[in-house]
């Protein structure tokens, strides 16, 4: 996520190209071509011994003799002598290199030689970069773009060039449009950062084929999607296509989940990608979801509201006033309504009076204005009438509008027309209202990423026992643990195993259930039978000891014969558990190369294929995840909602889920975990079969998770001045309601000092984005203090750090009527101490030379104050490096302190 070097690429003053040439069709011809082509206002400087001047440009002889270090540097020679080029641009001092071609073997060279001199690489293999608003064209590609508000970030070449060639018919503009090529360093998350802060864009389009870093790229998205829409094409959804990419085998759903997650939209296909960059390119913002559809023709609207309904879209409902609106101007023959059909001989004066009535209403959020080909109302003519009745309307430039005018050969003028007024247009009516889907998909992605979680079950987890657990099964060499072995584990984090026995032979099998009671099922125990039912190895509700002893000995014979050489361990046995009408779930936890460990969630069977079959999501999970992951499955039909008498009881499944997900954030040594079946009886939930597989992986490895979970190793517990205990933790999600009640007991005088303005209320939104944090880039602790009960925040400080993390602004904000009690200087104090033990170089903060606390706090902390009467505005600044030193000292003084205290008592 590192942002050194990117303004250098993206923004150059000053381009070399290193192997110029005048001979047509080379790369150091096309390069230069390109740049002067483009009107780049910088120095272009031509770097060869073969000619004196490229272009019409003069050349310099070799690197060393460049009068300037560049910005940017294009290598544009043979791959053999990139290393030894990218040594002397290093020593010379540019800052970054795009490599247009390499081969694999030097890619490990190139990278330790641009990070020795600080310089940033894009590629190799890769087609360049295009920035209009800069007049850069620093690409392969001949094709001029304009400049516009879209970004596209794309990790194939063919892929670039065909967006290009698609984008320059349709008048498609882009603020910057990137070729990564092989992502040797500069990747995908370096420039979702860079582009989330960039005033000319506005959306940004990515074509994935793979992920090098999930949790790099996780952050970024999410940090980027919060402002600005974020639209996703991945290929290779199939093991073969993946290993054609050479990409690492990864089930799709998992970046499903993942890219749901992060808060983008996943488009599936290039008919949808080239929608999506209209959509992005034109479309206004949407207000809500409530779709209006306008047609001259039953069939093409019937096909829109067959779209939208398969999408789960929202077809408004017209009021009375608009009804009347609407009659006031229709023929006799044509009733208001929604879908409205125009009939075949609609006029474009028709439309015209139609829309105007429209444009009035507020019972819609977007209008879909649908034209076929028709001798009454040519689509030009109608197309002008339209633009021509919105351009004129009050309320024109806040609807939004999206057009289908059908065919092609009478409908090619009227879509060129609609492009050059900005507004959307497509081919068909399902693909538009696709695109339109598009946008409402992704609202709805970014909204239940807001959502507030409900608190979970107070529960108490007894990680140490579970840590034990698994620590004592790896010392005796077992990797493998079946429903006895695991009970106790899954215990420690409240989720109950139905009790289990364990028989070596029949006869134990026979009287283990005379004694806990019959009708008991039999589970075969061998840690070389992969799966029981390939032997037949459980054998359920079984009545009578004669019936036990029967099974017994068929599912060791059956084991026996099939497996000869397999170890068998003996049965397991325990009662039936007595659900009637009860639904078998099954819940997995496997790891998957991109993105960790992955918790699906599926119907019970003895099939088992994750990809068409179960729910997927990333850990953590809170109780608003959760509760997700479960209504999407009952959705897709993952898991079926069969049972109207005891219905899935979604907040007690949604409980188990963020359990079995503490549990393997906090048990990385956890490989795989296989809860089957789960039996789900309205909030009654019973494991009935268990397995877990271990690993050796250390315990200090949250890198293996995608999303960085709560830090509950920063917490700590506090006594203040007043004697009254108060925990110091990171934010959670949860805590919104907590904030809101704290704010509220802020004066407004406090608020002011803080937000440099006056506020009334803070939103729904405003909140989640304060408590929804990524602790990879941010960080929120509060002080909680807990009566009767009843907990309640009384004072937060939080830092926010740039992509590069070395610098982060901070705030502190106490309980107006809790001060004096130090609380203000204790946060601060948490804060500086974290900033400085992960890496940050410096925290800057603002405040008002009046907020006199403030500036006293920060002056005893040891930060710099300077204070700026003119603008009204204190800046301060604290280089932590000084506070790391001295805390070190502070740390050697206390050993040396206690070595003396020691020597004293001897």
């Amino acid at each position: 996520m590192s942002q050194r070097g990117l303004e250098a690429l993206l923004r150059p003053e000053s381009i070399a190209v290193i192997g110029a040439s005048n001979k047509a069709g080379r790369a150091g011809y096309l390069m230069m071509r390109n740049l002067l082509d483009s009107g780049f206002n910088g120095p272009v400087l031509p770097v060869t011994p073969a000619y004196r001047a490229v272009c019409g440009v003069l050349t310099w002889q070799d690197i060393a003799s460049l009068p300037m270090p560049p910005d940017l540097a294009i290598l544009c020679t043979h791959a053999d002598r990139n290393l030894k080029l990218l040594e002397q641009l290093g020593e010379r001092g540019c800052k970054t290199v795009i490599v247009l071609s390499s081969q694999p073997q030097q890619f490990t060279e190139l990278k330790a030689c641009a990070q020795r001199f600080s310089m940033r690489l894009l590629g190799p293999n890769s087609l360049g970069i295009l920035a209009p608003w800069q007049k850069l064209n620093a690409s392969f590609s001949p094709v001029p773009i304009l400049p516009g508000k879209l970004a596209f970030i794309s990790q194939s070449a063919a892929v670039a060039n065909t967006i290009l060639d698609w984008a320059q018919q349709r008048a498609v503009g882009f603020s910057y449009f990137v070729s990564l090529g092989d992502s040797l360093d500069i990747d995908v998350d370096d420039l979702l950062d860079f582009l989330a802060r960039d005033s000319k864009t506005s959306a940004i389009l990515l074509y994935l084929e793979h992920i090098s870093d999930a949790r790099r790229f996780l952050s970024a998205s999410r940090s980027a999607s919060r402002n600005k829409p974020i639209l996703v094409i991945k290929s290779g959804r199939s093991g073969q296509a993946q290993q054609l990419l050479n990409s690492p085998l990864s089930l799709d759903a998992a970046y499903d989940a993942a890219i749901q997650r992060a808060g983008l939209l996943r488009v599936q296909d290039t008919h949808e990608l080239f929608s999506a960059v209209e959509t992005l390119s034109h479309m206004r913002p949407l207000r809500g979801e409530r779709l209006l559809i306008i047609s001259n023709g039953a069939a093409p609207a019937a096909m829109a509201l067959d779209q939208l309904l398969l999408r789960n879209g929202k077809l408004a409902k017209l009021g009375d006033e608009t009804c009347k609106s609407l009659t006031d101007v229709l023929p006799k023959t044509i009733t208001a309504s929604n879908p409205l059909d125009l009939h075949d001989d609609a006029t474009p004066q028709l439309y015209q009076s139609v829309m105007t009535a429209l444009l009035d209403s507020t019972d819609y959020d977007a209008l879909l204005v649908i034209h076929a080909p028709s001798a009454a109302a040519h689509g030009t003519v109608t197309a002008n009438q339209l633009i021509e009745a919105v351009r004129k309307h009050p309320r024109g430039k806040y609807i939004t509008l999206l057009t289908n005018w059908c065919g092609e050969f009478s409908s090619q003028e009227a879509r060129k027309l609609f492009t050059e007024a900005g507004i959307p247009t497509y081919r068909t009516p399902e693909g538009t209202v696709t695109a339109f889907m598009h946008m409402v998909e992704y609202r709805r992605n970014q909204k239940q990423l807001k959502e507030t979680p409900s608190l979970p079950v107070d529960l108490e987890q007894n990680t140490d026992q579970a840590h034990q657990l698994i620590a004592q099964a790896l010392t005796e060499g077992t990797t493998q643990l079946d429903t006895h072995e695991v009970s106790a584990i899954l215990q420690a984090y409240g989720m109950n195993v139905l009790p289990t026995w364990i028989a070596s032979d029949s006869a134990e099998a026979v009287n283990i259930a005379s004694q806990i009671g019959y009708p008991v099922a039999l589970k075969l125990r061998s840690p070389d039978i992969p799966h029981n039912s390939e032997v037949q190895g459980v054998m359920l509700y079984l009545r009578t000891p004669s019936e036990v002893g029967q099974a017994a000995n068929a599912i060791f014979d059956r084991a026996k014969q099939a497996f000869p050489h397999a170890r068998i361990l003996g049965l397991l046995v325990q009662t039936m558990a007595n659900r009637p009408g009860s639904q078998e779930l099954r819940v997995v936890v496997e790891q998957d190369p991109v993105f960790g460990p992955l918790i699906m969630l599926a119907e019970g069977g003895t099939d088992w294929r994750p990809e068409k079959q179960a729910a997927i999501s990333l850990p953590p999970l809170n109780m608003a995840l959760a509760r997700y992951q479960i209504v999407q499955a009952l959705k897709s039909g993952k898991i079926r909602g069969r049972n109207s008498h005891h219905p899935i009881d979604i907040p007690a499944l949604s409980q188990l889920l963020v359990n079995v997900s503490n549990l393997i954030i906090n048990c990385p040594e956890i490989e795989r975990l296989d809860i089957h079946p789960l039996l789900v009886s309205g909030c009654e939930l019973s494991l009935l079969d268990v397995s877990m597989a271990l690993s050796r992986r250390g315990k200090d490895s949250p890198s293996r998770l995608a999303i960085r979970p709560y830090p509950r190793e920063l917490e700590e517990h506090v006594i203040l001045k007043n004697g009254q205990p108060a925990l110091f933790r990171p934010i959670l999600p949860e805590d919104e309601p907590l904030l809101k009640a704290f704010i509220l007991k802020v004066t407004k005088e406090d608020l002011y000092y803080r937000y440099f303005s006056e506020i009334n209320e803070f939103t729904h939104e405003d909140l989640a984005n304060m408590t929804q944090i990524d602790y990879d880039r941010e960080m929120a602790f509060v002080a909680v203090r807990t009566e009767n009960e009843e907990s309640e925040i009384i004072g937060v400080t939080r830092t926010v750090s740039d992509p590069d993390n070395i610098d982060a602004e901070f705030s502190v904000l106490v309980r107006s009527d809790l001060k004096g009690l130090g609380l203000g200087r204790r946060l601060l104090n948490k804060m500086i101490d974290y900033a400085a033990e992960h890496g940050l170089q410096r925290l800057t903060g603002i405040t008002m030379p009046n907020n006199r606390g403030m500036v006293a706090l920060a002056k005893k902390l040891g930060f710099d104050v300077d204070i700026q009467i003119q603008d009204g505005i204190v800046n301060l600044s604290l280089a932590l490096e000084k506070h790391r030193i001295s805390q070190q000292k502070t740390v050697s003084l206390s050993d040396e302190q206690a070595k003396d205290a020691h020597i004293g008592q001897d």
